[in-house]
């Protein structure tokens, strides 16, 4: 691969894959009948979230506060889910403000937090829109039950200044099954109380090409998809050739025909081995393995002479390519493999 005159290490973006992983997983979801809202936390640029939003997504998903006030700054963002409990009076002050900026919805999973959204929203104009979290298996934040899905959802509809609009779930990679039962099951049961269940978000990078096989869904969360990464070839759910982000890397030492050292290390990889051996995959050289990091090396082995060379760049598809997006202040844009911009990431760091 030809040399790049670009300082490494340095996390690239290859525009043109980019933009057609957002075009095929747009279609794919326009076929199904599925609003798609991209869950920006993967690349934290708001000119990818607008792309995004030119292709047919219906809005975005952001998880923290911070990160939806990054992503709004520049506009052209509308529409916003934000995926996680907000509690504290602070925050809760900041995402009334957010509010009055965007159209805005948001989830909760108890009643503490479901109350301070209430006390807050009281006097609003306009109801804050709100969705119960469901665990469906993925043993994170959400409700247990579809039960108590319904004690929640009945709760939201005695308070003021909020509206139940949904159900929302992270689910457990490969079981459909399960999800669908658990979601239809609570959605019975609410509708049957007499509320709608106007959505039913669910969402999931490894699992983004059965959707089809959680029909009770209405709306599908996604990130790392228009980047894709190594765990996600590890699925079966990429190709090499569909990764967009790569860290590029200098070899700097060969200190033996079986060992090199690069310039990118924890601080550039992550340390994220998403359950993966090894710290990511060396585009072209698939018999090498990053076996150890350190703060700014990473240590290739193999088990044959590597064929590296002092001076020479390599590209690096990253175990986990959401972390590495929050590890650096720019990223390169690249064209036919040539840069064309650097671009700030924007909502780097925002994470309260």
């Amino acid at each position: 691969m030809e040399q790049l005159d670009i300082e490494t290490p340095s996390v690239v973006i290859d525009l043109d894959i980019a933009e057609a992983n957002i075009a095929k997983y747009q279609a794919y979801c326009d076929k199904l009948g599925l609003h798609l809202r991209p869950h920006v936390k993967t690349h934290k640029i708001p000119d990818l979230a607008k792309k995004q939003l030119a292709a047919g997504a219906s809005g975005i998903t952001c998880q923290k506060i911070s990160e939806a006030e990054a992503m709004i700054s520049e506009g052209g963002i509308d529409d916003i889910l934000l995926t996680y409990n907000v509690l504290g009076q602070r925050k809760l002050h900041r995402l009334r403000q957010l509010s009055e900026k965007v159209r805005l919805s948001v989830v909760a999973d108890n009643i503490t937090c479901i109350k301070g959204l209430s006390e807050t929203f009281h006097d609003a104009q306009t109801p804050l829109t709100v969705l119960v979290e469901c665990d469906t298996g993925a043993l994170r934040c959400g409700v247990v039950s579809p039960e108590e899905a319904l004690e929640l959802v009945q709760a939201i509809d005695r308070l003021p200044g909020i509206r139940f609009g949904g159900l929302m779930t992270y689910p457990p990679v490969g079981q459909a099954d399960q999800i669908n039962s658990f979601l239809e099951t609570a959605k019975s049961l609410i509708e049957a109380s007499g509320l709608a269940v106007d959505v039913v978000s669910i969402g999931g990078s490894p699992d983004m090409w059965r959707a089809d096989q959680i029909p009770v869904g209405t709306e599908y969360r996604i990130g790392t998809y228009i980047y894709n990464d190594r765990s996600l070839i590890m699925q079966g759910t990429c190709e090499i050739k569909d990764c967009a982000l790569t860290i590029l890397a200098t070899v700097v030492s060969t200190p033996t025909p079986n060992r090199a050292v690069i310039d990118a290390g924890s601080k550039s990889l992550t340390s994220d081995l998403s359950g993966l051996s090894g710290h990511g995959l060396v585009v072209g050289y698939p018999y090498l393995s990053i076996e150890k990091l350190s703060e700014e090396h990473g240590c290739i082995t193999s088990d044959q002479p590597t064929g590296l060379k002092v001076g020479q760049q390599v590209h690096i598809i990253p175990n986990h390519a959401c972390v590495v997006s929050n590890m650096v202040d720019h990223v390169v844009f690249t064209r036919q493999q040539k840069p064309v911009k650097t671009q700030p990431v924007i909502a780097r760091g925002q994470v309260w």
